[in-house]
């Protein structure tokens, strides 16, 4: 049973902790995919209505946020549908990408056999995009990253100021914008408004964007946007 003071640490990132990103990256003008939880979309409209007027994608974090690893199969199955059908209601679309974040064996393949995804980012295994062809049928992976993410404030030995978050980010961004000159490269920076919304770590975050940004060459992109560009210069070779 998790402590109910823990739970308002959850709250404040849906109470108080979004607003402060949504300024931050509206304005700038920089493009955002969202991962919902499908119950918590549901719960939230305002946050819902912020997105889409920010042109935000809203991708699929999953029905709610729980470990899938031994429920069962047709559960998820159930779970999987439900998200999608909560989503599409209460943002006007179905969600084209896939994060559940907390998978079970099963989940890749389910996520394949729903067929009506274009992208999957439940990998850490690269970091470009690839094909997957575990499941019979062509999946774009568009990966994601635990290193370059606010999470590691949560984490032992973990980021423990804002200094050192923007630091690792710089540090990232400098190392693939070099390799760039040669080969294709991409960014993932993970955020959570109960984590990154928090000031001091929000304004690390501003100030590695206006780094990025500063730079030639550079596209700052929704995931979608990624995908699509992958599978029109990339396409599945077979």
């Amino acid at each position: 049973m998790r402590n109910m003071n823990m739970e308002s640490l959850f709250e404040y990132g849906s109470r108080a902790g979004f607003w402060p990103l949504h300024r931050a990256f509206t304005s700038c003008k920089v493009p955002v995919t969202v991962y919902g939880i499908a119950m918590a979309l549901e719960r939230n409209p305002e946050a819902v209505a912020g997105m889409l007027a920010a042109d935000w994608e809203i991708t699929t974090h999953g029905y709610r946020w729980i470990d899938y690893q031994y429920v069962a199969e047709s559960v998820e199955r159930e779970h999987i549908a439900a998200a999608i059908e909560i989503h599409t209601r209460v943002t006007g679309a179905r969600p084209l990408g896939w994060y559940q974040g907390r998978c079970s064996p099963n989940t890749h393949r389910l996520v394949v056999e729903e067929g009506g995804f274009l992208y999957n980012a439940d990998s850490y295994a690269d970091d470009l995009p690839y094909w997957d062809t575990s499941w019979g049928k062509p999946q774009l992976i568009v990966p994601y990253a635990f290193d370059s993410n606010d999470m590691r404030f949560a984490a032992p030995q973990g980021f423990n100021s804002g200094d050192q978050f923007f630091a690792y980010l710089k540090d990232s961004f400098d190392v693939l914008y070099r390799e760039g000159e040669t080969r294709p490269r991409m960014m993932s920076v993970g955020l959570h408004c109960r984590l990154a919304g928090r000031p001091g770590r929000t304004a690390a975050l501003e100030r590695f964007i206006d780094y990025a940004l500063a730079h030639e060459r550079v596209w700052v992109a929704r995931r979608i946007d990624v995908a699509r560009h992958w599978i029109a210069t990339h396409p599945f070779a077979g």
